[in-house]
């Protein structure tokens, strides 16, 4: 039996000429927790170009949706940037991932830390009322280098407010913070400088960080996961993961590709994961 459905492109949108996010059908079958990610591919001749995506939709929609970076040396995310609706691609599976709010300790405050596209699985947590039942606050920190770059902002500040199964839970304990680092723009600075100056918390007017109510998730660059780990960790924050939950989880997509390439796909002796 295939590792793999075949799932059908229904949406396409280019965010910049490097960021573009699209939508697929989802087989019945698929499950998925929110924060996930699944193996994403597609099929070249006899061999298949894979990597690892976060799941930017939420668990209960009928289709999928990635967001997601063209890098100069990957094959796949070239190809995926001319995607068009009708073209098909292939999606594991299985999900999986450690960016799930089950991974982290009971707590009051839920910062989700994202970089770029790693703001992919946290536009599934926000969409997730469990989310919002765990914790009192959801602060949703989004670093890019340009305002352009600062996709779905619209989504996050006007569409989800008004949503009919989501909207009360957004209005009252959802903030957004969008920050970028090379244009002008009316909160400056990469995130982890804005953690430990504390700048960010005189922002919000929350408390700084303190491993006794406040959890993390990290998603992005590995110097972001790398800085944001040191960080939390010299605070004594606790990393997580699928076997004990702490008071962070990080994930880095190139990292994890690799790591779960290498668990779940090895018998695809064809497949390329550049």
């Amino acid at each position: 039996m295939s590792k793999f459905n075949q799932e059908r492109v229904l949406s396409v949108h280019h965010w910049t000429n490097t960021l573009f996010s699209f939508t697929t059908t989802r087989s019945a079958s698929f499950r998925f927790r929110s924060g996930q990610s699944a193996m994403i591919g597609l099929k070249i001749d006899e061999n298949q170009l894979l990597r690892a995506h976060s799941l930017a939709s939420a668990r209960y929609e009928d289709r999928l949706e990635f967001f997601s970076i063209r890098m100069p040396d990957c094959a796949l995310t070239s190809r995926l940037q001319q995607l068009k609706e009708g073209d098909e691609i292939i999606v594991s599976r299985k999900a999986t991932g450690t960016l799930i709010i089950d991974n982290l300790e009971q707590g009051r405050n839920l910062y989700l830390i994202g970089t770029g596209a790693g703001l992919a699985p946290f536009l599934s947590v926000i969409k997730d009322p469990e989310t919002y039942l765990r914790f009192e606050n959801v602060v949703l920190l989004h670093g890019c280098r340009r305002v352009a770059e600062l996709a779905y902002g619209d989504m996050i500040t006007e569409k989800l407010p008004r949503d009919e199964l989501l909207g009360d839970f957004v209005r009252y304990q959802l903030i957004y913070y969008p920050t970028v680092t090379r244009e002008p723009f009316f909160n400056r600075g990469r995130i982890t400088d804005l953690i430990a100056s504390g700048r960010l918390f005189s922002d919000l007017e929350m408390s700084e960080l303190n491993p006794q109510h406040d959890r993390l998730m990290i998603c992005g660059s590995p110097a972001l996961v790398r800085d944001t780990r040191e960080l939390l960790m010299a605070k004594g924050f606790v990393e997580g993961n699928d076997g004990a939950p702490g008071e962070f989880v990080a994930e880095n997509p190139r990292a994890s590709m690799i790591r779960h390439a290498v668990k779940r796909l090895q018998p695809y002796s064809a497949t390329s994961f550049r």
